[in-house]
């Protein structure tokens, strides 16, 4: 008989219909811990290994770790944030009806909405963001590639963590239900309209040759005064603005260790301060999904 973990992960990617998936497993940091253990474990799972893998990340999940999930590559998906019960009925109402809500804790919603067609990144986050500006969500985690949890497991945030000293199951709220959401046409249409007006290519979502701009480097970042000459702060906000704009990792990595990092300690300790920053600005901008 299946248990309920593995029939809300059925449910929940039956609704978002993608190959491929990566899952992020996330444990957050302790401070003044000198575990060496990574704080992420990102794997990328088909459909089949996805759901064989359950017993594995319930375990990882009974450990401390966080449970997410997004599309790998472009996708045809957006998730909205951090939504109230009422705007996500008001979503329903107006024509923007989910493929997939999930109640990521008590009374807090993250919504999958299906488009009907793959979008480019840059285009696919104008949409992400046009979605959580018009129902209130989080526009922090307004992108084309935010995790957003996977249900069955609990919320192992440490703000959750309940009276009975047990963590809040997160759970499929509402999917998975049909697909394309009925405005979707106006929706994309309105999208690409504001694309090519800010230079960008509606169909690829680049920038347009003749309007193309030189993307900021970390030393851009460095010599901005807002962030106070503050190391973390700078690594932080450019991790975020590369991957928003297609940078790759590894290119990212390179770039926080072009300053003098010794400070952290160990080589060990480096590189778990690095990607602990990668897996920070992967996952939401900054934040975290709730």
């Amino acid at each position: 008989m299946k248990n309920l973990t593995q029939i809300a992960v059925e449910q929940q990617i039956a609704a978002m219909g993608c190959e491929v998936y990566e899952i992020g497993l996330f444990k957050p940091h302790t401070p003044g811990s000198d575990s060496r253990e990574p704080e992420m474990l990102p794997r990328t799972w088909d459909y089949a290994t996805l759901l064989k893998s359950v017993p594995w990340l319930r375990y990882q999940n009974s450990q401390g770790r966080n449970i997410y999930i997004r599309p790998k590559g472009e996708h045809h998906l957006s998730m909205v944030d951090d939504l109230t019960a009422d705007a996500v009925q008001r979503m329903k109402a107006e024509g923007y009806a989910p493929v997939l809500v999930v109640e990521t804790s008590p009374d807090n919603f993250q919504a999958w909405l299906d488009h009907g067609e793959v979008l480019p990144q840059r285009l696919s986050t104008l949409v992400a963001r046009a979605l959580a500006e018009k129902f209130g969500g989080d526009k922090g985690a307004a992108d084309w590639r935010h995790f957003g949890r996977l249900g069955g497991f609990t919320n192992q945030k440490a703000k959750y963590y309940g009276v009975n000293g047990k963590f809040p199951f997160v759970r499929i709220a509402d999917g998975p239900n049909k697909s394309p959401y009925y405005m979707a046409s106006q929706l994309l249409r309105s999208a690409r309209t504001r694309a090519e007006a800010s230079g960008l290519n509606s169909v690829t979502g680049r920038a347009a040759p003749a309007t193309e701009r030189r993307l900021l480097t970390i030393q851009d970042f460095r010599l901005n005064p807002r962030y106070g000459g503050d190391g973390n702060r700078v690594d932080l906000a450019f991790a975020i603005y590369a991957f928003s704009h297609g940078m790759r990792q590894d290119v990212i990595e390179a770039a926080l260790r072009t300053r003098d990092l010794s400070k952290k300690g160990s080589a060990g300790r480096i590189s778990s301060y690095v990607l602990r920053t990668i897996a920070k600005a992967q996952m939401g901008l900054g934040g975290f999904t709730r």
